[in-house]
């Protein structure tokens, strides 16, 4: 018997027990779809982050209060930036191309009658350019604004809309901590940045933030919660750590570890690929273990067909088939019910991801090398653990087949 008459027969076999050798699939298309959508998942939110990431601008550096091993062990984030800081890093730093500050605070903002908890952003006029944002309507406040701690506010395009509907927001009258705000301006809708939603925000100068919503805590001046700076250009961006390193170290006379951190979009792409990178392998591994599930599935499914086609074998090896055409058979079943629920596996979890990326913010993250090993995993599983029956019904003697038929 050649190899296309085994394949053959294998067919018309496999199709005699249609429900049972669907069933015997079913192990294979679940393992193989949790394989592949886990995979695809997994590189679609690495994509969404390092959108996200990107999306600052390849030059941005965040000098942040405290080292690691501070903000580790300590909830409170420690005071160690000021303003003066910033204003430092801007004009003596030569890489360094903008630099902006920040000073954050949740408050509760009234209009009219509407009130809402949101985000109190206290920054520099510079934030447009270093953080890539622009203006909707209006304008953004100034240095005059900054330094006359002028009570005037720019607000994110979600929470303008959710204030003031489509009437113009420009104008209108804010209260925050009992003291009333003008809005000056309104930003383009940007979306959610890092868990920052700048559009579900207020913007306001950041002199004026110190002295009319958060106060004065730091003696050494006025405390920021972070500072955010732009390179000239990508190559700028290692000797622009450098440098704001070295004087931030001299401004506040260190001698031993830094009390800032500095964290460059190339640092948060890697550790963000690491992260992403081990749980799509851990997920992956889970879902792999479905795949050798099914593979005992068909083991057993097939164990049971040759108990099942004693007669049949019997009746194959006394007209001549030999232990190889035995062999060769179950195998190619195996691999035949291995191989079909592979590819159906791998149309329902290509779907799965396509329906992920519709309903959720995650990219459509396909990799042609997941479906080639799931489905080549997948038919190897079946030519494995066929092997155990394909051997026990080719070893059968044909009399003892025959007469226990």
């Amino acid at each position: 018997m050649n190899f296309l008459e085994s394949v053959k027969m294998a067919g018309k076999t496999l199709l005699s027990n249609k429900l049972r050798s669907a069933l015997t699939m079913l192990g294979i298309v679940i393992g193989n779809a949790s394989v592949i959508a886990m995979i695809g998942i997994g590189e679609g939110g690495q994509k969404y982050v390092s959108g996200q990431l990107e999306s600052l601008g390849p030059n941005v550096l965040f000098v942040i209060p405290g080292n690691r091993e501070t903000q580790r062990i300590s909830r409170d984030v420690p005071k160690t930036l000021v303003l003066e800081d910033a204003e430092a890093i801007a004009t003596q730093v030569p890489t360094i191309a903008a630099v902006t500050a920040e000073l954050n605070s949740r408050q509760v903002v009234t209009s009219r009658n509407k009130n809402t908890n949101v985000n109190i952003v206290g920054t520099t006029p510079s934030f447009l350019v270093v953080r890539d944002f622009e203006i909707d309507k209006g304008r953004f406040f100034t240095n005059v604004d900054m330094k006359r701690s002028n009570q005037v506010v720019v607000l994110g395009a979600k929470l303008a809309e959710r204030f003031f509907g489509n009437s113009n927001a420009v104008g209108q009258q804010l209260r925050i901590k009992d003291a009333s705000f003008q809005v000056i301006g309104v930003l383009t809708a940007k979306g959610s940045n890092l868990g920052v939603d700048y559009d579900d925000a207020v913007l306001m100068p950041i002199i004026t933030t110190a002295n009319r919503i958060v106060g004065r805590t730091s003696p050494y001046g006025l405390e920021l919660t972070y500072i955010t700076a732009s390179a000239k250009n990508s190559d700028s961006v290692d000797a622009a750590q450098f440098q704001i390193t070295n004087l931030l170290r001299l401004r506040h006379k260190l001698t031993g570890e830094d009390d800032f951190t500095i964290n460059t979009q190339k640092d948060a792409l890697q550790t963000v690929g690491q992260i992403t990178g081990a749980l799509t392998i851990m997920l992956a591994a889970i879902a792999g273990i479905s795949l050798f599930v099914g593979g005992i599935g068909i083991m057993n499914i097939m164990l049971v067909s040759v108990t099942e086609r004693t007669q049949e074998i019997g009746l194959r090896k006394a007209i001549g088939a030999t232990e190889q055409d035995i062999l060769l058979q179950f195998m190619i079943e195996a691999v035949i019910v291995s191989a079909i629920g592979g590819l159906v596996g791998t149309a329902v979890g290509v779907s799965g991801i396509f329906l992920v990326a519709a309903l959720t913010p995650l990219e459509a993250g396909i990799s042609p090398l997941a479906i080639a090993m799931a489905v080549g995993v997948s038919g190897g599983i079946g030519l494995f653990f066929g092997v155990v029956p394909a051997r026990r019904a080719a070893k059968l003697d044909p009399i003892v087949a025959l007469r226990s038929a």
